[in-house]
C-alpha cells in the first residue's frame, strides 16, 4: 500500500478513492489423483517446477478418467489448462492415434497453449495451431500427422467440419474436445458456437467415435448449465479453487467532478494515463487495461508525455492490441514476462489466458462489462505470496457510477450469468443447413439438435434447399452455407467494409447493425483507426471507407417502432404489470451529428435517406397504470421525459444479471402503446429471434426497477448526466428526459413514496 500512500500524498489526488477492499493470502490445497500419472508426465511436470497438483486439478482429472464431462471453472492463474492437458498427455502415450481438438476463442490463446504442450517434450505428441493463417501446404501435414489441433470456433466451422471428409482419420480417433475460455461463449457468439458443437459431434457419431468435452471458464453464476447449453450433454463442474494467491488490495477510483452541477467528471483516460505513468515511475510492474484500442493507444500517449523528464523509463513501458503483427505481441509479452518492461497498456487482449508472468498491479480503465471480466483482469496481478494492487477506475456511466456508490454489490455478489440460446431461430436455421450441406440429415439428428429440428426441416423441405429420399434429407442448395454464415453474428445478411484507396477489405458488419455505424458520413474504428464512411452501396452490400483525420466521431439519430406479435408471460410487481414476449421491430435512421472527441460540442447535423429495418425479437416490457399517472399528473413531456429516462437507466442496470452488454440491448419507451394501452416501456433483445437476455431481464424485473430507481435517485446530478440517465447509444440523442419524473414513476409503481 506504499503506492497508494504516495498518490494520496500527491497534489492531483482529490478524495477519488472511494472503497479499498482487501482480499486476504490463500495457501494452496493439494491433492491426489485417484490413479498416479504416468511416470513420463509427472517426471515433465517435475522438470518444469510442479511436483503437487492442487485440488482441483486433481479431482478434474480424476472426473475425465471416469468418463465424465466437465468444466473447470476457478480463477487466474489456478492451473485449468494442466486439468485438460494431462488427461489429453495420458490419452496420447495410451495410443499415438488418439486425438484431440482444443478451442480458443483468440489465436493468441492457442499460441500461448501450443508453447505449454510444446514444454511437456512427450515424443508421442505432434500439436499444432490450425487456424486462417495456416499455410495451405501445411494443412495437408496437419491432419495426417497432427494428434492434437488446437484451433478456434471460427476455423472449425469455415475450415474443418465442412471439409470433414479430409478429417476423417482424425475425427474416427477424436478422445477430447477442449473448450477453454468458456465464458467468452456466451450472446449471439455462444449461440453460434453452441450450434457448432453440436455439428461436430454429428459427425463424430458418422466418424464412430465420441469425445470427452473439457472445458475451464472463468466464474460465472451459472456454469454448469452454461457447460450444458453449449455442449448438449451433461457436465460436472469443478469449482473449489485451491490455488494460492497473496493479499491483494482491490480499489474503487472515481474521477472528480469537474464542475459544481456535478454533471461531468475529469476524464477516465487522464486518470488512467496518471496511474499508469505513476506505476511505472515507482517501478511497479502493472498492466492497464483500456476497452479499446483507441483508449489504449491514447492512455500510452499521455502516459510517455508525463514521463518525460524520465526518458529511461519510456523504454520500459508499452501499448498492446489486436492488430499488431504476431511477432510484436510475442516480444512484448516476453517483456513483460521477463521483467524488462514495467507497464503496458492494453486492451482485453491481455485478459484471457496469455501467460505474461506475474505484475504487481492492474489498473481497470473503465468496468469491463462483467463482474466475470473486471475479476480476469484484476488476478494479471498478483504474486502467490507477495502482495498486489488491482485498481477499477470508473467512467461516466451508469453501472460503473452504480458499483462506486455500491461497492457491496460488487464484492457481495456472484457473477452474472452467461446466457446462450442455440434454439434462436434464425442462428438455429443457419446451422442446419450447414449440417445438412455437411452430412444427409436424419430423424436420429434430433438427439443432438432438439425439439425444433423436425419443424426446420419440415421449412428447408418447403424451401426447396433439402430433398428427401429413404428417409434422408439431403442438401440440394447451390451455396455453401458455411461461407454465408457468420458465427459472430445473428444475421446472414452482411456489409463488407472496404477502403476505398486500396481495396482492402476492413471487416464486415451485419445488416440489422449497419445504418448505426457504417452510415454515409459514418465516423468508423478500425484497430485503432479512423475511417470516414463515404459511400453505402446498399445493392453490393458494401461501405466504401477512407482515412479520416478529423477530431470527431458521429452519433446517428434513430426512430424506433415497436409491435407485440405475442404475450407469452404476464405478472404482476407493485402497481404494474410486466410481459415478456415476442416483438417486430422496425428502426430508421434519419440523421446524424458530428460530435468533437472528449468534449461532445456538436459541429453539425446531417439527415440521411435510408429505408427502415425490421427483425424480429424477445422483449419484455412494463406500462405506467392510470392510478399512478393521475397521482404524479406530469405533461406530456415530461411524461415522455420519464419513461425516456426509465429505460436507459434499466438497460443499463440490466447487464448486472446477464453478461452482456447495453450495446446488445434495444428499447422503446413510448407515452401510448396499442398493446398495452398505456404509457409503456419496452426492452428487447438486438438480435434476430433474441438470445435470452430479454427473459432473464423479465425473470428479475423486480429487483431491476428496483435498482433503477436507487441508482437515478443516488446520483448526485440536478437534472441527469451521462452516469444515470443519458446513454452514448440513445437514438433520440438524449432528448427528452427528466429525471425527478422517473424517480417519481419508479416510486409509484413499486409502491414507495417519499
Amino acid at each position: 500500500m506504499a503506492f497508494v500512500d504516495s498518490i494520496k500524498s500527491n497534489p492531483t489526488y482529490k478524495g477519488q478513492i472511494v472503497h479499498v477492499e482487501r482480499i486476504p493470502p490463500r495457501e494452496a490445497i493439494f491433492g491426489k489423483p485417484e490413479h498416479p500419472l504416468p511416470s513420463r508426465i509427472k517426471q515433465r511436470l517435475a522438470d518444469l517446477g510442479i511436483t503437487e497438483l492442487y485440488g482441483h486439478q486433481a479431482r478434474a482429472i480424476d472426473l475425465v478418467r471416469q468418463g465424465k464431462n466437465v468444466i473447470v471453472v476457478t480463477g487466474t492463474a489456478s492451473g485449468k489448462s494442466l486439468c485438460y492437458n494431462v488427461p489429453v498427455l495420458e490419452a496420447i502415450l495410451e495410443n499415438a492415434k488418439n486425438t484431440a481438438f482444443y478451442l480458443f476463442p483468440t489465436k493468441a490463446l492457442a499460441q500461448d497453449q501450443l508453447r505449454v504442450l510444446g514444454e511437456f517434450d512427450l515424443a508421442p505428441l505432434v500439436s499444432v495451431t490450425y487456424d486462417g493463417d495456416t499455410p495451405g501446404d501445411e494443412r495437408v501435414w496437419i491432419r495426417r500427422n497432427a494428434n492434437v489441433v488446437l484451433t478456434n470456433p471460427d476455423m472449425l466451422h469455415y475450415g474443418i467440419l465442412p471439409n470433414h471428409r479430409m478429417w476423417g482419420n482424425f475425427l474416427l480417433n477424436l478422445r477430447y474436445v477442449v473448450v477453454d475460455e468458456a465464458h467468452v461463449f456466451r450472446g449471439v457468439f455462444g449461440s453460434n458456437v453452441a450450434n457448432l458443437i453440436r455439428r461436430l459431434r454429428r459427425l463424430c457419431k458418422h466418424y464412430r467415435s465420441n469425445p470427452q468435452f473439457t472445458l475451464s471458464s472463468a466464474t460465472v453464476a451459472n456454469s454448469g448449465e452454461h457447460a450444458r447449453r453449449l455442449t448438449g450433454l451433461e457436465v460436472e463442474v469443478v469449482d473449489e479453487d485451491c490455488s494460492p494467491h497473496g493479499e491483494k488490495f482491490f480499489l474503487f477510483w472515481n474521477p472528480p467532478y469537474l464542475d459544481e452541477a456535478k454533471e461531468r467528471r475529469r476524464s477516465s483516460n487522464s486518470e488512467a494515463a496518471h496511474l499508469f505513468a505513476s506505476l511505472v515511475k515507482s517501478g511497479v510492474r502493472n498492466i492497464t487495461f483500456s476497452k479499446s484500442r483507441q483508449t489504449a493507444e491514447l492512455v500510452f500517449k499521455y502516459a510517455r508525455e508525463e514521463l518525460k523528464g524520465s526518458p529511461e523509463l519510456l523504454d520500459r513501458m508499452r501499448s498492446y492490441r489486436a492488430g499488431y503483427l504476431a511477432p510484436e505481441r510475442r516480444e512484448i509479452e516476453r517483456g513483460l514476462f521477463g521483467g524488462e518492461l514495467l507497464g503496458v497498456s492494453s486492451t482485453n487482449a491481455l485478459e484471457l489466458g496469455v501467460d505474461i508472468g506475474t505484475l504487481d498491479a492492474c489498473v481497470i480503465n473503465g468496468y469491463p462489462g462483467t463482474i466475470a471480466s473486471t475479476w480476469q483482469q484484476a488476478g494479471r496481478a498478483g504474486r502467490k505470496r507477495g502482495s498486489s494492487l488491482a485498481i477499477l477506475l470508473a467512467q461516466d456511466d451508469p453501472l460503473d457510477q452504480y458499483y462506486m456508490k455500491h461497492p457491496e454489490a460488487f464484492y457481495g455478489k456472484s457473477c452474472e450469468e452467461a446466457i446462450v440460446d442455440f434454439e434462436n431461430p434464425s442462428i438455429f436455421f443457419q446451422h442446419l443447413t450447414c449440417a445438412a450441406c455437411e452430412l444427409p440429415l436424419t430423424k436420429e439428428d434430433e438427439e443432438f439438435f432438439g425439439r425444433a429440428y423436425p419443424e426446420m426441416v419440415k421449412s428447408l423441405l418447403s424451401r426447396g434447399e433439402l430433398m428427401e429420399r429413404k428417409s434422408r434429407w439431403f442438401w440440394v442448395g447451390r451455396r455453401v452455407p458455411a461461407q454465408e454464415t457468420n458465427i459472430r453474428s445473428a444475421s446472414r445478411d452482411v456489409y463488407s467494409i472496404v477502403e476505398l484507396e486500396t481495396g482492402a477489405l476492413l471487416g464486415t458488419i451485419d445488416s440489422t447493425t449497419t445504418f448505426i455505424y457504417v452510415h454515409p458520413g459514418a465516423i468508423y474504428l478500425h484497430q485503432g483507426d479512423s475511417y470516414l464512411v463515404v459511400d453505402l452501396d446498399l445493392a453490393a452490400k458494401v461501405a466504401f471507407v477512407e482515412r479520416a483525420c478529423g477530431d470527431y466521431y458521429t452519433q446517428p439519430r434513430e426512430e424506433t417502432s415497436l409491435v407485440v406479435l405475442g404475450e407469452d408471460l404476464r405478472r404482476e410487481i407493485g402497481r404494474t404489470r410486466v410481459c415478456f414476449g415476442r416483438v417486430d421491430v422496425t428502426s430508421h435512421v434519419i440523421a446524424f451529428q458530428r460530435k468533437r472527441i472528449f468534449t461532445g460540442e456538436v459541429l453539425g447535423t446531417e439527415k440521411l435517406d435510408l429505408p427502415p429495418q425490421r427483425f424480429k425479437t424477445e422483449a419484455f416490457w412494463f406500462t405506467i397504470p392510470d392510478d399512478v399517472l393521475s397521482q404524479l399528473a406530469p405533461s406530456e413531456r415530461e411524461l415522455a421525459g420519464g419513461i425516456h429516462a426509465v429505460e436507459h437507466a434499466a438497460i443499463a442496470l440490466l447487464p448486472m444479471y446477464a453478461m452482456c452488454d447495453r450495446w446488445d440491448i434495444g428499447g422503446v419507451s413510448t407515452p401510448f402503446h396499442p398493446h398495452t394501452g398505456f404509457p409503456s416501456i419496452f426492452i428487447y433483445d438486438g438480435f434476430e429471434g433474441g438470445v435470452g437476455i430479454a427473459a432473464r431481464g423479465y425473470d428479475l424485473c423486480e429487483n431491476l426497477l428496483k435498482e433503477t430507481l436507487s441508482h437515478i435517485g443516488d446520483c448526485e446530478c440536478k437534472v441527469g448526466c451521462p452516469s444515470c440517465i443519458q446513454s452514448p447509444k440513445c437514438g433520440n440523442w438524449n432528448e427528452p428526459l427528466d429525471k425527478k419524473v422517473a424517480i417519481e414513476i419508479l416510486e409509484k409503481i413499486l409502491g414507495r413514496g417519499r
